[in-house]
């Protein structure tokens, strides 16, 4: 159940940055969606949505590896 409750979490991320590719790809193409009223909010709305599942993904799969202990620590050299 949890690993079914993991992928479901990933998942609706996973789409909104694929909707998100969409709405840029339409944007340069001219292709105007219903939600949005102007060119340039769809292509605002579009990156904003890739960059947040992204980031949503890729902070998941930090915290589970820092949790399992997968993470080294980063020294700084000066």
């Amino acid at each position: 159940m949890e690993r079914l409750f993991a992928f479901l979490l990933l998942l609706i991320p996973g789409l909104m940055a694929t909707l998100g590719i969409k709405y840029i790809r339409d944007t340069m193409f001219n292709e105007l969606q219903w939600p949005f009223p102007l060119l340039w909010v769809q292509a605002f709305s579009g990156f904003i949505m890739v960059i947040l599942g992204i980031a949503f993904i890729g902070g998941f799969i930090y915290h589970r590896d820092k949790k399992r202990q997968r993470v080294k620590k980063r020294r700084l050299s000066r």
